[in-house]
């Protein structure tokens, strides 16, 4: 089968690229309005970019009403986020954090989602996540024609738990974070090593 993307509708294609680019990492990214609100909200139109700059680009679409997502506002207007890497003991919370609320309400208190001030000068990280990025505003990219805004953000500092360090001095992780995979989410279960080249 041969898909023309010019022949589908929109939720077709995205349908399709859901399902077959995977597995897709999650940003759990925290934002703050201008007056301090809490905003939580998980993107998984999210990589990493580059190592220098250390940079990581999401893509977000807008509301249901066709307004700008407060993640995307609240970015716009701060030029600060937190990115936490999500495991499974806060998928729950995570996939209720999706849900649309008003610009006057926060996730943090609406889930009972625990946040922890960690550096002065950006926006909390969640409780108990592995490892969390703490961002500036880098850089928006234009698509033409189109809803959804990728931002890319610089990485200024990262927490990680020290639970996931298994080499200190190389500082080697060893988790297990949640995926989005389709519609569901999923663990990385196997690793496997690379052959030797020669």
């Amino acid at each position: 089968m041969l898909v023309d993307y010019a022949n589908k509708e929109l939720t077709q294609k995205y349908q399709l690229m859901a399902q077959t680019i995977i597995p897709r990492p999650i940003a759990w990214i925290v934002t703050q309005n201008e007056e301090g609100l809490l905003n939580i909200a998980p993107f998984s139109y999210f990589m990493g970019l580059s190592s220098e700059p250390a940079t990581m680009m999401v893509s977000i679409g807008h509301k249901s009403d066709g307004s700008q997502k407060d993640t995307l506002k609240n970015l716009r207007e701060t030029k600060k986020c937190t990115i936490c890497m999500v495991d499974e003991a806060h998928l729950e919370a995570m996939h209720f954090s999706s849900k649309e609320l008003g610009a006057n309400e926060s996730e943090a208190t609406a889930f009972n989602i625990e946040t922890k001030e960690v550096v002065e000068g950006f926006p909390p990280m969640v409780a108990g996540v592995p490892s969390a990025f703490f961002c500036e505003f880098y850089q928006e990219i234009e698509l033409k024609s189109s809803k959804t805004i990728p931002l890319v953000v610089e990485i200024k500092a990262q927490f990680i738990d020290d639970k996931i360090i298994s080499d200190k001095e190389r500082i080697t992780l060893d988790y297990a974070p949640l995926a989005r995979v389709g519609k569901s989410y999923a663990l990385l279960s196997k690793n496997i090593t690379p052959p030797t080249i020669k």
